[in-house]
């Protein structure tokens, strides 16, 4: 096992040390994990295809649920809805 110490900067930015970064390169993804005061980093290409898809599609609904919580959507009747829809 490696490990090094690293600092967050102003921005919410951690650097990862020089040596625990081979076979990283710049543009990589990663899943990131809170754990119990643990903070786990997963390389996104080292996951199946459709788990990525899915980790998209939970941030959007968590997203759209914190939108929803803000009073960030309208109601609208059915026929209003699908009217909309049929327009996208």
């Amino acid at each position: 096992m490696e490990f090094a110490i690293a600092k967050v900067s102003t921005k919410g930015q951690i650097v990862i040390p020089r040596t625990l970064r081979r076979g990283i390169s710049t543009g990589d993804e990663f899943l990131v994990i809170k754990d119990e005061g643990r903070i786990i980093l997963k390389n996104i290409d080292a996951l199946a295809e459709n788990i990525k898809d899915d980790l998209v599609f939970a941030e959007r609904v968590e997203r759209a649920w914190l939108e929803y919580e803000k009073g960030g959507f309208e109601s609208k009747s059915k026929g209003d809805f699908l009217k909309g829809l049929r327009t996208c």
